[in-house]
């Protein structure tokens, strides 16, 4: 595979591919309609305090909104305002199934998302631009609800592959 197709163009959101342990259901039996919410719905901000030392200058502000959107599908909000103050705005709906769906908005990492949940907690997201694999990150939830780890995996520029974790706190 092409180091190219490997490379992450978008630092501010990182990308990542790292197993997660599985936590526990969000909402206790006492409740049963939050039972039935997932916990990534919401909107959660980066911790900017918790970057890995090796990311180089932060972004000023990153947001994700998940939401419902119907019909079996949600979708993905991602707001990420730079140190000069400008924002790029990207937004997916999807069903949770791996198919691919076409993004909107910026579009300099990725056209396309394929979004799988294998757990109540756990999101994996496949993204690709120009059919090709930009990243692979898997997004898992806290036993709380409180916290939402991105994990992000990717190459750098001269190939050698990377890890990094990316913490979010829950806004709502």
């Amino acid at each position: 595979m092409p180091t190219a197709v490997l490379r992450s163009t978008l630092r501010c959101s990182a990308t990542v591919l790292l197993l997660l342990p599985l936590g526990a259901a969000v909402a206790g039996p006492e409740d049963p309609a939050a039972a039935n919410r997932s916990p990534f719905l919401g909107t959660w901000q980066l911790d900017l305090a918790r970057m890995p030392a090796n990311y180089g200058p932060p972004p000023r502000r990153v947001l994700y909104t998940f939401e419902d959107a119907g019909k079996g599908q949600w979708r993905t909000t991602v707001d990420i305002t730079a140190p000069d103050g400008s924002v790029r705005h990207m937004t997916v709906r999807y069903a949770r199934d791996g198919s691919a769906s076409a993004g909107e908005g910026d579009q300099s990492e990725a056209d396309s998302a394929a979004i799988n949940q294998p757990a109540s907690n756990v999101l994996v997201m496949s993204l690709t631009k120009n059919k090709m694999l930009g990243s692979v990150r898997v997004y898992a939830v806290s036993p709380d609800g409180e916290e939402m780890t991105e994990s992000a995996a990717a190459a750098d520029a001269g190939g050698a592959p990377f890890v990094r974790n990316f913490h979010f706190r829950r806004l709502r």
